[in-house]
């Protein structure tokens, strides 16, 4: 029964019900995307602060110390080196690498 006055147009039902679920969709792609981006960043500074203390360590303790250090700050060192006075470590903490040098001073032990 249809009262006079009120008109329905066929179509306009339920049209916000689609409007809105493709909203929340879209939302929650930004959420997941933002968790992803964050955890990435949160990565890359652990690893630049692993890195910097394996260095540190790697010059007094060699690779056993720098492997120690990048564990105990959530990382895994992936290489070592000396180059001559310096100490170069690269970690891995994630998908983030960083990589550090620390120098030991004079290696010859010749004092100043």
């Amino acid at each position: 029964m249809r009262v006079r006055g009120q008109h329905r147009t066929r179509g306009d039902a339920g049209q916000a019900v689609p409007l809105a679920a493709g909203l929340v969709v879209v939302a929650a792609t930004l959420v997941l995307g933002l968790g992803v981006f964050g955890r990435d960043v949160g990565d890359i500074v652990r690893a630049r602060s692993a890195a910097d203390a394996a260095a540190l360590a790697a010059v007094t303790a060699g690779g056993a110390g720098a492997t120690r250090l990048a564990a105990a700050n959530g990382a895994t060192l992936v290489t070592w080196h000396r180059d001559g006075a310096d100490v170069v470590v690269t970690v891995r903490v994630g998908r983030a690498t960083a990589t550090a040098r620390a120098t030991g001073g004079d290696t010859a032990g010749a004092g100043g």
